[in-house]
């Protein structure tokens, strides 16, 4: 017996979820594009087999864009490969609204607007005939030896590392591909899409859950474009660009290398900011620092305060917590619920006032926010000024947006954007989401730190992600200078804590869907044992100290 929108139906274990849906088409708003069975995610060609229960997945909900963009992805792959035969493309990651993808001829040369012209006109070819998408189950082995016959080396040294018997893999005509997640079944769903030059390589953009469905707005992003590449050069400095090359330096006994070079880079580039703040210490005297969660702020603003004594100033750190305004002044979000990511949950006015002042050469009397009262209160004996030489550190959330500081000039704030930016891909056609990192991230502090369960921050992650669209994201190319928290050998370590509490995740719940993705997601990483971690790393945040 299964439950299907609350009602019992009879099926056997090979009724595939495609076949179903004709029935129940009607009663979404958006076309079903994937299935739930036991709260776990699947293409509608899975067959029903032992679940109790059946959900479908609509376009217009985050699960349904991400396999949409990842089946228009597919499709791009498929156009390329038949305009071009002996080319290579590669994702690398989302900047400007889109995908961004390079695409490597036999011959070098670059990509011009002629040939994306042509892979896009291939692949509206493609939509209009709509050709089906199937998956096939064949022995890991067999897939293995088919994509090393067909140059995809990672491919198949990820596909046979994996600890199961058979894998699924897309076909659609001649082309056959791994992808990680679910595929929509034919390309004729598949018609909403832009792609269009972004040197050296490609920009390819879809619906959005954030855009209300429709393709967003292309939004110019040069700075987290160009910090995204830096992530990629260091890569190459590692001589690590996909997950099969991190999982053999540990193999090989030579990750201890690699750890240490990725400190040193994180180091190097610390220093080069600290050292760019000493040198217009004179000018730059409030360091704003922001960036979404998880991305090691906290830690991040630490080394740089080590970083700029080195250079011979004396920073002092201002916690925007104490600008709280009370709690019964705190705005509330459309559930009811006190919303103390928002802007208007801090006294700017106050904060304006202070940080004014401090850079005057005056001298403030700080509020102290007491949570346990929900209220701020001041102790006259507490006094703050500062020197030419000390610059103020303020960590948060808002720090980018120029209204938490708008009585102080842009020309004595530095602004720096710091996040988790994911090096690493799993193969050329398979990216590592920024936002799977730092999940595992917030899982395994919030764990170590906070005694919360895996379930309960999987829960509270869609919220923190709608806060991180309205709050960080739109600010981000404001800041002077990115910074990229992420180091490439991260996840291995991550894993190792990160499975037992997702494995702890009850299947009757909502949160069991994201949990076994990420379950899914992990099992390609090598565990790398964190004795080697160095005690000032920022990944020393999440999993704590030796």
């Amino acid at each position: 017996m299964m439950i299907i929108r609350r009602r019992e139906r009879h099926l056997t274990p090979q009724t595939l979820p495609r076949d179903l849906v004709c029935d129940y088409q009607a009663e979404y708003d958006s076309d079903i594009v994937a299935v739930k069975l036991d709260n776990a995610l699947h293409d509608l060609q899975t067959p029903v087999g032992a679940a109790r229960s059946l959900e479908f997945v609509e376009l217009n909900s985050e699960d349904g864009f991400k396999i949409y963009r990842r089946t228009v992805q597919f499709l791009l792959n498929i156009a390329v490969s038949e305009v071009f035969p002996r080319s290579e493309i590669t994702v690398h990651f989302m900047v400007n609204k889109g995908l961004y993808f390079t695409v490597k001829f036999e011959r070098e040369r670059e990509l011009t607007a002629r040939d994306i012209a042509a892979v896009e006109e291939k692949m509206r070819e493609l939509v209009a005939k709509n050709l089906p998408i199937t998956k096939e189950t064949m022995a890991k082995d067999e897939a293995a030896r088919l994509f090393a016959a067909g140059g995809g080396a990672e491919k198949a040294a990820i596909i046979a590392a994996l600890n199961q018997e058979t894998v699924s893999v897309y076909r659609c005509g001649k082309y056959l591909d791994y992808f990680y997640g679910a595929m929509i079944g034919a390309t004729g769903s598949l018609g909403r899409f832009n792609i269009e030059p972004c040197p050296p390589g490609l920009l390819l953009r879809t619906p959005a859950l954030h855009s209300g469905g429709d393709i967003p707005r292309k939004v110019w992003q040069p700075k987290l474009k160009n910090i995204l590449t830096e992530a990629k050069e260091w890569a190459n400095i590692l001589n690590c660009n996909y997950v099969t090359d991190l999982n053999r330096a540990v193999a090989n006994d030579e990750i201890g290398e690699i750890i240490r070079v990725s400190e040193a880079l994180h180091e190097k580039k610390i220093a080069k900011i600290a050292y760019h703040i000493a040198k217009n210490a004179d000018k730059l005297r409030l360091i704003l620092i922001a960036g979404p969660s998880s991305s090691g702020k906290t830690s991040f603003a630490q080394r740089l305060r080590i970083q700029l004594k080195a250079d011979g100033l004396k920073p002092i750190s201002v916690s925007l917590d104490d600008y709280f305004v009370n709690r019964e002044d705190t705005p509330k979000n459309e559930r009811g619920e006190y919303d103390y990511e928002c802007l208007e949950a801090l006294d700017t006015d106050l904060f304006n006032r202070n940080m004014a002042d401090l850079t005057a050469g005056k001298t403030i009397t700080p509020p102290t926010y007491n949570f346990v009262k929900g209220c701020r209160e001041i102790d006259v004996n507490k006094k703050i000024s500062v020197g030419k030489n000390q610059p103020i550190i303020i960590e948060g959330i808002h720090g980018l947006n120029d209204k938490l500081t708008a009585a102080v000039p842009r020309e004595n704030k530095f602004k720096i954007y710091v996040s988790a930016l994911t090096q690493l891909n799993i193969d050329a056609h398979n990216r590592i989401p920024t936002t799977e990192a730092r999940l595992l991230r917030r899982l395994v502090r919030d764990n170590n730190f906070r005694g919360a369960s895996a379930m309960r921050t999987l829960k509270m992650w869609p919220d923190v992600r709608e806060g991180e669209e309205k709050h960080i994201f739109p600010f981000q190319e404001d800041a002077d200078v990115m910074f990229n928290t992420a180091l490439i050998y991260e996840l291995g370590v991550l894993k190792s804590r990160a499975v037992a509490l997702l494995e702890s995740v009850p299947k009757d719940v909502p949160e069991y869907t994201r949990a076994r993705q990420l379950l899914g997601f992990c099992r390609h990483f090598a565990e790398i044992p964190a004795d080697e971690v160095p005690n000032n790393s920022i990944l020393r945040e999440f999993i704590g100290q030796n």
